[in-house]
């Protein structure tokens, strides 16, 4: 059975006018970037070394990871892919090396756009498919760009992500504070029906603190918006802004110094992309004179052994 195309609860429309909304100054969100370093462990178990290797959203998944990145991978090409020509472009100059440096004219390429079809050895996808419309799309996507026995590295949020405030929503009477985020199983499903081969998945659970409900809401935002099928009709007001800080204190913990505590849970996932596979006819259909031809070259083949 197939994949929706759409996850269950996520607005498209809302995600993809978030997608288009524009990442402030040239930093990614401090989560991403936490996330990334742990995703780059996972590399130590691959042997493959890519000759070119393409990041997803490079100002959104981390652009200290993509340092380390280049640091790993110091002789590869790389592609800096982005539905926003204009983040590619802020993910180049930042990481560019400065024009005066010898590496920037003799160092390896890296060039704004998607890679043509099978041109890399790795795609790196850091925080990117929960907040996909279209995620199936986008992993084929992903497994065009590869070359045979390439890889993909790949994480987003999981479905424990936000529990606490879930909880709290559904207390107040309030609609959901995010949509439904997608379980690790499903992503290797979809995997494999996009082309994969031999999907990876684990997971992990990390716990934010934090010293004021201003200051989650702070960095929330910054993570992205609610994209809820069943979200707040138009804006809240100050009022309704009040109680929601009020009720924010009940995250507070009493073992965390009464910092408010959220948890996010973690799917990390890679996969191959396998040689093609010949495909077979279930029936064969053969000529009587080809039949013929095929018999005579068997008969004279007898004839010479």
């Amino acid at each position: 059975m197939s994949a929706p195309e759409h996850p269950p609860s996520l607005d498209p429309v809302a995600a993809a006018r978030w997608a288009a909304y524009p990442v402030a100054g040239a930093a990614s969100p401090w989560l991403h970037e936490e996330v990334a370093s742990r995703m780059q462990e996972r590399l130590d178990f691959i042997k493959l070394q890519p000759r070119q290797w393409a990041h997803w959203e490079p100002l959104r998944g981390g652009l200290q990871a993509h340092r380390a990145l280049q640091q790993r991978y110091a002789q590869a090409d790389v592609w800096l892919a982005s539905a926003r020509p204009s983040e590619a472009q802020a993910a180049l100059q930042a990481l560019r090396p400065a024009w005066w440096q010898p590496s920037r004219w003799t160092g390896p390429r890296m060039q704004i756009g998607v890679p043509p079809e099978g041109a890399v050895q790795m795609v790196w996808a850091n925080m990117q498919l929960h907040a996909s419309p279209a995620p199936q799309g986008l992993l084929k996507r992903w497994h065009q760009a590869l070359a045979v026995d390439g890889f993909l590295m790949f994480s987003c949020f999981g479905p424990d992500t936000l529990r606490e405030l879930r909880e709290l929503y559904a207390r107040q009477g309030w609609p959901a504070p995010a949509h439904e985020f997608t379980d690790m199983h499903d992503w290797g499903d979809m995997l494999v029906e996009a082309g994969f081969a031999e999907p990876v998945m684990d997971m992990e659970r990390i716990t934010l603190t934090f010293e004021t409900p201003e200051r989650l809401l702070t960095e929330l935002r910054e993570l992205g918006r609610n994209w809820s099928t069943g979200r707040f009709a138009g804006l809240r007001t100050p009022r309704w802004r009040q109680r929601l800080v009020k009720a924010l204190m009940d995250l507070a913990r009493p073992e965390q110094g009464g910092r408010l505590s959220l948890s996010f849970e973690i799917v990390y996932g890679h996969a191959l992309k396998p040689a093609p596979r010949a495909k077979v006819a279930a029936e064969t259909e053969i000529g009587l004179d080809q039949m013929r031809q095929m018999l005579r070259r068997s008969s004279d083949l007898s004839d010479k052994v």
